[in-house]
């Protein structure tokens, strides 16, 4: 199989319960939820998305025509002087259109530790570490455990009273970064006062000027 790849950067995670902690990201092109295209947004099943995961052309992208060349490429945006297993977080668009069994396997055995950020529509392959799922209102929601919930907020249609609270160990609420961003903020922070099951996660990243 070959893998499309968007862009994968060296970076710090910037939500969730790995903020902070420096990652490579690969974000693969394509997602069945929007064709990524504004004058598809009106139509699309996910209107908010704020990621380009178009193409192959973005930083250090490119199309891989085996697993062990995309796992050599993303190694070698890890430092040379790290003292810990790299860390990869595969993201999109959506990742799980992509990626595969043998992805996973030859990313092990270099001795990567990965995180996955879905939106639940799929299933993954076996033996990824950590599962962020985002589930989007009017999708259909196949993977209901994992190790993060982010629900984007708030979405007619997926509130958080519909989410039912077991199968992952993080319930994560982040403001819809849209005009109202400021009102969403202020909703979601009183929404997880109100229930402490919730945690608040911030796009730290913007906030610094990451990518």
């Amino acid at each position: 199989m070959s893998y499309q790849i968007k862009e994968a950067f060296y970076t710090l995670q910037g939500e969730g319960a790995h903020s902070g902690r420096p990652a490579i990201f690969c974000r693969f092109s394509q997602c069945n939820l929007w064709s990524g295209r504004e004058q598809d947004r009106a139509d699309a099943t996910c209107r908010f998305c704020d990621t380009d995961f178009i193409g192959t052309d973005g930083q250090n992208g490119g199309r891989f025509d085996s697993a062990e060349r995309l796992c050599q490429h993303l190694l070698s945006l890890w430092p040379n002087n790290a003292n810990s297993h790299p860390f990869i977080v595969l993201t999109g668009g959506e990742p799980l259109l992509q990626v595969d069994q043998t992805l996973v396997d030859c990313l092990h055995q270099y001795g990567v530790e990965i995180a996955l950020e879905t939106n639940g529509t799929k299933y993954p392959p076996q033996g990824i570490d950590w599962i962020c799922v985002s589930p989007k209102a009017g999708a259909p929601w196949l993977l209901t455990q994992g190790n993060e919930l982010k629900l984007v907020y708030p979405q007619p249609g997926l509130l958080p009273e519909q989410i039912p609270l077991q199968g992952f160990e993080h319930y994560y609420l982040q403001a819809m970064d849209n005009a109202q961003q400021p009102q969403n903020l202020r909703a979601a922070i009183d929404y997880c006062l109100q229930h402490p099951k919730w945690k608040l996660s911030l796009q730290t990243h913007k906030l610094l000027g990451l990518d």
